[in-house]
């Protein structure tokens, strides 16, 4: 089996080395960079599994490449990891709303560095199904696994490997309410802690995609969210 493909672009020397090091040793392959511009070009040419992105950067930023990554047939796939010393919740919105997949700040351990990794490739490639449920219908919602595919009343949807995780658990549930730790759970990993606000800003990423009025997920207030039973 080929090695999982890991880009760093991170321009702090230290840092850099402590990632690349780690990752490494866990057995990936690892390119870097330490300037954003030349970072975007080496994930157009390698193509990697998983780019691991420092939000400032010189050259280019960090939201403004994974905008660039997510936009490209080539790199629309590829699973994106902000690293950075921004812990604001603005700053979380803002790159997991471009299309991030998970979001970790500095400081941080190594341990926790190479869990989050794990977790997120794991998650980046789909089960075959929650409960062998290959194709789930729910009203005007498809949505097949085997393609990647999710279509809303015939209309074909891109979502990201993680927001096409979360839809997917609630559509095999329709009605069921789920917490956002239940969401999280299921989602990134038992092994991984993150914070529930990511949750919520993926799921209004999903709706926003959807476009669908009433929201097919529902809010349940001081609980969690439910794919709503259309039978």
């Amino acid at each position: 089996m080929s090695k999982k493909k890991i880009v760093i672009i991170e321009d702090e020397p230290d840092i850099l080395e402590v990632l690349s090091y780690n990752l490494k040793r866990e057995g990936f392959e690892i390119f870097s960079a330490t300037n954003g511009t030349i970072g975007l070009s080496l994930v157009e040419k390698e193509q990697p599994d998983l780019v691991l992105l420092d939000l400032m950067l010189p050259g280019m930023d960090g939201i403004e490449i994974c905008s660039a990554i997510k936009k490209s047939p080539n790199t629309q796939n590829t699973l994106i990891i902000m690293v950075t010393a921004k812990g604001e919740e603005s700053d979380i919105v803002l790159g997991l709303g471009v299309g991030a997949d998970d979001y970790i700040t500095k400081p941080f351990s190594p341990k926790e560095l190479v869990a989050r990794v794990k977790a997120v490739l794991r998650r980046g490639v789909l089960e075959d199904s929650v409960d062998g449920q290959d194709k789930v219908e729910v009203g005007d919602l498809s949505i097949d696994t085997s393609k990647y595919e999710v279509m809303v009343a015939g209309n074909s949807i891109r979502l990201t490997a993680t927001e096409f995780r979360l839809l997917h658990y609630l559509a095999c549930y329709p009605g069921r309410v789920f917490s956002r730790e239940q969401l999280l759970s299921r989602a990134m990993g038992d092994d991984v802690v993150v914070v529930d606000r990511n949750i919520d800003v993926h799921i209004r990423g999903i709706r926003k995609k959807m476009g669908i009025e009433p929201p097919m997920i529902e809010t349940i207030r001081g609980v969690g969210y439910r794919l709503r039973d259309t039978a």
